[in-house]
């Protein structure tokens, strides 16, 4: 029906005749004459249609807003002084010579152009196909496929195939609930969808298929936010006789080729890397901004023998953690400020934000300070703590004081909060490695080891028998690829031995009768001569989402669910009839 996309001409085009299909994204009446902006996938052109074709002229005064257009139509250059250097197509405009009216349009709830981000996502979500007519939204989408093609292209290159596992499986234990199917032929049973294909992939490897990869949907019944939804894609990797250097090192060379193919940048080569203690040392966090410049530093030393009970008895206790947090020119800081920050901490458990400010150290020594914690303070933890943090006049030093954990939640979060609102963020991007993640962490509540990533992890080789005498200490052969704070990818080296895979079931408190009926088949596989292997995870949502500069990834999927998990387009969830509830003998049972 046409012979080139409006976003696609140019003054190469000039003096040829086109025909063109799309959508009055505006349309125009100056004094006689008609000009569309007609917009399609690739972009806007001007049509201009004057009164001397009458016949065509009175089509075009019908047409209104998102009315589909054909439109045969010749190039020309526009007239001085009306070329639009910020389109580009603004060079040219398309004399309108033929024109039909494809389909008609009501008016839409939602503006199309760059005014549209302004509707409620209740409202973009509700009419999401007119949502993703925006310009913005193809361009996030059009980048989305780019980067599947660039993946595809790079790892079929490195010899890995690409497999599908089942979407329809057994439920196991992997971190969230699953979502479950009931089965009609076998009544009172249920599959489950993957939250992941951890296990299937594993299997693969067990099967000699050596590099495996597959742009895999998951699903996770788990409480939603910006970075989450109930159903998600991730690029699942697995490959096998590799160490993790080995295999980090082929991702590493696909994400800089990701960047350099789609965004033209260039990423550091090669990837810093950071141990998790150390990263939750200077950090607080085991995903860190390396856009921010603040470090939390350790003063519980400085605090043991203080009398001040806030800062000395987290710095008496094991699990106790007392830190500074040095903002360069936070004096300016007012205490309206100041209150609003301890605030925010609060929301991570923190009970208070002590601070000081350093108004005349230089000159004036602690008489230059100025902190309703300075009395509590003696001469030498103060000169300590100024040594330590490096502090100058104007600087601001933050204090968190509490358990480990919610010192380095609520400390590592206002870190971050500080970069942003006072401008510290460093251009560009900061991808890192994180590795030497513990193997397990304590759950208080339940008083047992949890795995810190998943159960099919392993330890290091060196730290084996840690499994039996403290596992608490036994660091796993994890690994996490973070780019400016968030998350990308994660992935471990796995068990490829039976009697340590139940070693650590026995360790998660998983009974060998447990370990059998959720996993049996893996565990019988192990068995069977099971090569080294291991494998990572890309979350494309998270990583399409960071590229195109979205707030949330709901924003780079076609049609995504709310945060309460449901899609307002389709409106589903919804209720299903009797006659196919009873065909998988269920029965509806609504909580009390």
């Amino acid at each position: 029906m046409r012979t080139h996309y409006c976003g696609e001409l140019n003054s190469s085009h000039e003096g040829q005749e086109v025909v063109l299909c799309g959508w009055v994204h505006r349309r125009r009446d100056h004094g006689g004459v008609i000009f569309i902006d007609l917009r399609d996938r690739d972009g806007l052109v001007q049509v201009v249609l004057d009164p001397d074709r009458a016949e065509v002229f009175a089509r075009a005064e019908q047409a209104r807003s998102e009315y589909v257009l054909k439109l045969t139509g010749r190039v020309r250059p526009r007239p001085a002084g009306t070329v639009n250097p910020d389109l580009p197509t603004g060079e040219i405009e398309v004399l309108g010579l033929d024109l039909e009216i494809l389909n008609a349009s009501e008016t839409p709830p939602i503006q199309l152009d760059e005014h549209g981000a302004d509707a409620s996502e209740e409202l973009r979500l509700r009419y999401r196909y007119l949502d993703l007519r925006r310009p913005e939204m193809q361009a996030r989408l059009r980048t989305r496929s780019q980067v599947t093609r660039a993946m595809r292209s790079f790892l079929d290159a490195q010899g890995f195939l690409d497999i599908e596992t089942p979407i329809l499986t057994k439920s196991t234990p992997e971190g969230a609930r699953d979502y479950l199917v009931p089965s009609r032929t076998h009544p009172g049973e249920f599959f489950a969808l993957p939250q992941s294909p951890q296990l299937f992939k594993q299997l693969l490897m067990m099967s000699g298929m050596d590099r495996y990869y597959q742009i895999a949907r998951c699903f996770r019944d788990e409480d939603l936010r910006a970075d989450r939804q109930p159903e998600f894609t991730q690029l699942d990797i697995e490959v096998s006789f590799m160490t993790e250097d080995e295999l980090m090192g082929i991702m590493e060379t696909m994400i800089r080729a990701l960047f350099r193919d789609v965004q033209g940048v260039e990423l550091p080569d090669p990837f810093p890397r950071l141990t998790y203690a150390e990263s939750m040392r200077r950090f607080g966090s085991d995903r860190p901004d390396l856009r921010v410049p603040l470090e939390l530093i350790d003063v519980g030393d400085l605090m043991a023998g203080v009398d001040f009970k806030v800062f000395a008895e987290p710095a008496q206790d094991p699990e106790g953690r007392v830190v500074a947090l040095r903002l360069p020119r936070g004096g300016e800081l007012s205490r309206k400020e100041i209150d609003g920050y301890t605030q925010f901490v609060g929301i991570y458990g923190a009970k208070g934000l002590a601070y000081i400010k350093v108004n005349a150290w230089a000159e004036k020594g602690r008489e230059g300070l100025q902190s309703p914690i300075l009395k509590f303070l003696p001469d030498s933890a103060v000169d300590a703590i100024m040594t330590r943090t490096e502090a100058v006049d104007g600087d601001l030093i933050f204090f968190g004081a509490d358990k480990t954990t919610v010192v380095n939640e609520s400390m590592g979060a206002l870190r971050v909060r500080l970069g942003q609102d006072r401008g510290l963020l460093a251009e560009g991007w900061h991808p890192v490695w994180v590795v030497d993640f513990p193997m397990f962490e304590r759950d208080a509540v339940n008083q047992r080891w949890v795995a810190l990533h998943h159960p099919f992890t392993a330890p290091k080789e060196e730290q084996l028998e840690l499994l039996e005498s403290d596992p608490g200490a036994c660091l796993s052969r994890a690994y996490d690829m973070v780019l400016n704070g968030t998350e990308i990818g994660g992935g471990s080296i796995r068990i490829h031995r039976d009697a340590v895979q139940r070693q650590v079931f026995k360790l998660l408190a998983i009974s060998d009768e447990q370990a059998e009926d959720r996993f049996g088949f893996l565990l019988k596989a192990l068995r069977f001569g099971c090569p080294p292997h291991g494998g990572i995870a890309f979350g494309l949502d998270r990583l399409v989402m960071l590229m195109t500069g979205a707030s949330s990834i709901r924003d780079v999927m076609a049609f995504p669910k709310t945060q309460s998990a449901a899609c307002l387009l389709t409106d589903a969830p919804s209720a299903v009839d009797e006659t196919q509830l009873k065909e998988l003998a269920l029965r509806i049972r609504l909580r009390a």
